[in-house]
């Protein structure tokens, strides 16, 4: 009988030790913080018609005004996913190094270029947020706090010094009345410390609608195709001319910040795929 009460109590003992190290094991396991990656193609177009040959296609604005770009790139970051309940999970949030992307069309495969983003918890999101440009927050941090992405900048010529900054958006190429055949350079960006320095803040945020939820899993990785309407630079909410006063700008003077205002709105989700 003894023998008995202490096999039982012996029983009793590992039942309990095993489902304390089942507990723990599933409090450990990363399933139970389940990640997975998402990918975000930025298609550039006029009219929401994509892939933008460089020196090639060519425009006519609102106000009959032609033109093409020989250089096309802007910086993307802070980007952050919503979730059916409103949630947001930002991603490297005024983290240049990790969270900040440059959108080179010289770099396009097939008119996309692709951004890969790594770490994306589990969940089904239904809105994409991101900054065009660096916000002045991340820009405060200094220099040391985004080396990496700094120099990846100055090699891809959006930067100034580093007093000035960043350039958000780089537009070059040509324009004209019958045939574009006159250069235009416009440079948009902050100068510094805005604050200090009082000028305008041209970063911007955009929120857009994903048409279905992109399902992040650690197995299904979602890709979300961004169209940007280029045909916005010139012939947005506000209708802009080029001319001898304003094609070779950079900065954040009155010009620049309608470009900017009329950019703004290039963007739209066109569809996402759940694979």
């Amino acid at each position: 009988m003894k023998i008995y009460k202490f096999l039982s109590l012996l029983c009793i003992a590992f039942n309990l030790f095993t489902l304390s190290s089942c507990r723990n094991s599933d409090d450990d396991d990363p399933q139970s913080e389940e990640s997975g990656n998402i990918q975000i193609k930025f298609e550039n177009g006029f009219n929401n018609l994509g892939n933008i040959v460089l020196n090639q296609t060519v425009q006519t604005s609102a106000a009959g005004q032609k033109h093409n770009f020989s250089t096309l790139k802007y910086i993307i970051s802070n980007i952050t996913l919503i979730d059916e309940a409103g949630n947001e999970f930002k991603y490297n949030e005024n983290n240049p190094d990790k969270g900040a992307f440059i959108v080179d069309q010289a770099d396009a495969v097939a008119g996309v270029v692709y951004l890969d983003l790594n770490g994306i918890p589990k969940n089904n999101y239904k809105k994409i947020k991101f900054g065009l440009g660096i916000s002045q927050k991340a820009y405060l941090l200094g220099q040391d706090g985004q080396a990496e992405f700094w120099t990846k900048a100055k090699q891809k010529g959006m930067t100034w010094s580093w007093a000035a900054g960043y350039v958000f958006v780089k537009l070059e190429g040509k324009y004209g009345a019958g045939t574009a055949d006159t250069e235009f350079m416009n440079h948009t960006g902050n100068m510094g410390n805005t604050t200090a320095n009082n000028t305008p803040d041209l970063y911007r945020e955009i929120t857009l609608n994903l048409p279905i939820t992109a399902r992040v899993t650690s197995q299904v990785r979602p890709s979300v195709h961004i169209l940007a309407d280029l045909n916005q630079f010139l012939s947005g909410s506000k209708t802009l001319s080029l001319n001898t006063g304003n094609s070779m700008m950079m900065g954040s003077g009155q010009h620049l910040v309608d470009v900017t205002d009329n950019l703004t709105a290039m963007f739209k989700v066109d569809h996402v795929h759940n694979d």
